[in-house]
């Protein structure tokens, strides 16, 4: 051997390295003849400063909602009080839970649209009942259900001006 550590180094016995049995990779390993993956600082699964969807101002910080803007407030209301002639008390219910924290009038309205809903859920109930009672005949109390769309219009219209609506006859179960 030579001492001098620019020349390469003869292997001590010639032929060929020993063959090893070949094995499926490891879910999760490299393919074959790629080195093992080494997370570096600044690649994925490492976070980085000022990236993703947190709050900018770091990730131990709570969470600050966004205030909405007016005509965004009188948007949201005005589906709050339309919403329900499709979709009964869910889309007051969502648009109160997901904007209540970032309007008061949203937060207001959304809660009196809400109960108004859970009100006419009652309110079914008992024409229901009636009916049933009656054979039928007290079936014509159904047609509180037309106020009920007249109110929810003029709600719709006092919103849409950025003027708070109380319905007449509401059972205000959240408060």
């Amino acid at each position: 051997m030579s001492e001098n550590p620019q020349q390469p180094q003869s292997p001590q016995q010639p032929g060929p390295p020993p063959q090893q049995p070949e094995q499926a990779p490891a879910y999760g390993s490299p393919p074959p003849g790629q080195p093992p993956h080494q997370d570096q600082p600044g690649q994925a699964g490492q976070p980085q400063p000022g990236t993703g969807y947190g709050p900018p101002y770091g990730p131990g910080a709570p969470y600050q909602p966004q205030p909405l803007n007016p005509s965004d407030e009188r948007m949201w209301t005005v589906f709050a009080q339309i919403g329900p002639v499709l979709l009964s008390f869910i889309a007051p219910l969502v648009i109160w839970l997901v904007f209540r924290d970032r309007s008061r009038f949203v937060d207001q309205e959304g809660k009196e649209a809400l109960n108004f809903q859970i009100t006419l859920i009652f309110v079914h109930i008992a024409c229901a009942i009636i009916s049933v009672v009656t054979f039928g005949l007290g079936s014509i109390v159904y047609v509180v259900f037309i106020a009920a769309v007249v109110f929810m219009i003029l709600a719709a219209v006092e919103n849409s001006k950025g003027a708070p609506y109380r319905y007449p006859l509401n059972i205000r179960l959240i408060k």
